[in-house]
């Protein structure tokens, strides 16, 4: 959006545009009363016809006086002429010496005269450079005028759609500090963006031309589409919370969506063709009872699986990055500050708490290791990632199955990708359309025991 002000004061006079109102680039929306402006040219223009007469006075008299340094230079030649002879005639003896002194003071007087039309010259010349600056002075005011006077007329500076209108006929507007806002006006609204707050755990895995989903509450079966086209490194601080401000680019054709709308936004951060899945229900599944204790001995199988995974990724990325001895030590380091901070999150009691630790921890290992990694080993180093889903390893997982006598039974796996819905197994026992438990039922009879519920209150 662009936000249209005024950088004059004044009253409105008229108003050529409202909300929804499509306007193009130079095109007048709004006039503030010119006649203070008006008067102002005029009155500027006024002084610049004084500046420029002065001028012409000033020339004039400067004319003159070089006239009469002329008049002067021709009565000093002839003074000296008469002063010459009649040295010639003292010396013979035909004028007496009174007229000689009468000549030399005719000469000096005259050359005095001249010194002092001189000086007049140049005092005159100042006057007229004097005159032209004012000239000058009174052309940039005029110009100012006419640019203030040019100003009543408000123009759309962009192609678009006005939005927001906060002036009205005959309102006073006052531009002093900040000039007020007068209009809004969105550029193209069949090109929007969503700036979206991402996590600091998870601006990691997004990168520029991911793509990207979003609905809005006004249309909430509608899915729009969209790219990431910038990840803004300004961090946003809410209540201790760190978050950053993802752009996407999203076509709005039909121009359904409109400026200031919420959205809710899922990113396509990796993506999976023909793999085994399973329900997230059936990952959260724990049942109570002798088969959840003989879960809670069977552990091992799920860690070692995970830890050959986690030592499976750190061999490829030594064979392919190829890092020196220093890059060697600080890797080594990293990888031993994930394997303590993974193992406290066994300790975390929520799976979904975990999940997210798990999550966090993995992307500040990542950021890490890019940190220290050339330009060359960091492409790599994301080819490798996009590989492994963006993870590294793969996360264990465990599934309950009907087992002897109705009675559940654990089956450890290796699991990655995740929608929120369903999430991929990269390994373990499980076949297609194998059944898995996703929860208990209830017995009928135990309903009816229970008798009738209450209505529910919405």
């Amino acid at each position: 959006t662009v936000q249209v002000g005024s950088q004059i004061s004044g009253q409105v006079m008229e108003i050529s545009a409202d909300f929804n109102t499509q306007v193009k680039k130079s095109q007048i929306i709004a006039r503030i009363d010119p006649a203070t402006f008006e008067l102002r040219v005029n009155q500027t223009r006024a002084d610049l016809d004084a500046a420029n007469s002065s001028v012409a006075v000033a020339g004039s008299t400067l004319a003159a006086q070089h006239a009469e340094l002329g008049r002067v230079k021709v009565n000093l030649a002839d003074a000296q002429r008469d002063l010459e002879r009649k040295k010639m005639l003292v010396e013979k003896s035909f004028i007496s010496p009174a007229e000689l002194d009468k000549a030399r003071t005719l000469y000096d007087a005259t050359r005095e005269q001249q010194k002092s039309v001189e000086a007049q010259i140049h005092v005159n010349e100042s006057q007229v450079e004097s005159a032209q600056a004012a000239v000058k002075q009174r052309e940039a005011l005029l110009k100012q005028a006419q640019v203030d006077l040019e100003r009543t007329i408000i123009r759309a500076p962009v192609d678009g759609t006005v939005i927001l209108r906060n002036i009205d006929a005959g309102q006073t507007v006052a531009a002093s500090l900040q000039a007020p806002v007068l209009f809004t006006i969105a550029q193209d609204l069949r090109d929007m963006q969503v700036e979206t707050a991402i996590d600091e755990a998870d601006v990691g895995r997004l990168r520029v031309g991911q793509a990207a989903t979003f609905t809005v509450d006004a249309f909430p079966r509608r899915s729009f589409t969209g790219e990431i086209r910038q990840i803004r490194k300004s961090p946003v601080n809410v209540q201790n919370v760190i978050s950053y401000t993802v752009v996407i680019s999203a076509a709005n054709p039909d121009q359904s969506l409109l400026p200031g709308m919420t959205a809710n936004v899922r990113v396509v951060v990796d993506s999976r063709a023909d793999v085994l899945k399973v329900a997230n229900a059936a990952l959260r599944f724990r049942p109570a009872g002798p088969a959840e204790s003989k879960s809670a001995t069977s552990p091992e199988p799920v860690q070692q699986t995970g830890g050959a995974a986690a030592q499976q990724f750190r061999q490829r990325l030594l064979e392919e990055l190829k890092p020196d001895e220093s890059q060697k030590a600080k890797l080594e380091q990293i990888f031993d500050e994930v394997r303590q901070k993974l193992a406290k999150v066994r300790d975390i009691p929520s799976e979904a708490d975990r999940r997210k630790q798990v999550e966090r921890i993995r992307a500040e290992s990542r950021a890490r290791i890019a940190e220290i990694l050339a330009p060359a080993q960091k492409a790599i180093y994301e080819r490798l990632l996009g590989e492994m889903g963006g993870r590294g390893t793969a996360a264990a997982g465990r599934v309950w199955v009907p087992g002897e006598n109705g009675q559940p039974t654990p089956v450890d796996l290796r699991v990655g990708l995740t929608d929120g819905t369903s999430t991929e197994i990269f390994e373990g026992p499980l076949k297609e359309g194998a059944p898995v438990i996703l929860g208990f039922s209830e017995p009928a009879a135990a309903k009816k025991a229970a008798g009738p519920t209450g209505p529910r209150m919405f």
